[in-house]
């Protein structure tokens, strides 16, 4: 099969539902990104699901690049914004989320930048609190672990996990 990367050609689609020219693939690819912001690894793996050829995968990368469609340093930032403010991530959850996503340390790093240091502070206590109220567990010890474990799932870190755990027993005993 020869294949040239001409608008007009059909590339082979080993998905069983359609076939798509250069452009539909770019028309396709452009509502996906528009709709919410995609990672470099979203797209190449919307690609792959189109079934489009390695040649026909490079155009339309660069063409989303070039068209700011796709930009890594927004995804990260609107990431760890989003994720912090509805599902009340910690900063931890977030990195290992964005690393999986195969996201660089710079823009890793400036979508960290997003999250107000207060407002994390806060989201951790509120949550802590929050948990702590609804766990109805009589052993200390257990408490702490189910809250301890809740909030470390979360992404918060351990140090602040743990300091925070002392001020809401602490004030339980008063």
């Amino acid at each position: 099969m020869r294949v040239h990367l001409d608008c007009h050609l059909i590339y082979h689609v080993q998905s069983k539902k359609s076939t798509y020219t250069l452009e539909e693939a770019k028309r396709k690819l452009e509502k996906y990104c528009i709709y919410q912001d995609r990672c470099h690894k979203e797209i190449e793996q919307k690609i792959r699901d189109m079934g489009m050829i390695r040649q026909a995968s490079e155009v339309i990368q660069m063409h989303l690049m070039e068209h700011d469609f796709v930009n890594e340093e927004r995804f990260a930032r609107s990431f760890a914004k989003g994720k912090f403010k509805i599902k009340k991530w910690g900063r931890r959850r977030i990195i290992n989320e964005l690393k999986q996503r195969e996201v660089s340390r710079y823009n890793i790093e400036a979508g960290l930048s997003e999250i107000n240091e207060e407002d994390y502070e806060q989201t951790l206590e509120e949550t802590g609190r929050k948990k702590f109220e609804t766990v109805h567990e009589s052993n200390t010890f257990k408490k702490r672990k189910k809250v301890a474990d809740f909030l470390l799932r979360k992404g918060f870190e351990s140090h602040k996990v743990y300091e925070l755990l002392l001020v809401l027993e602490r004030e339980n005993i008063s």
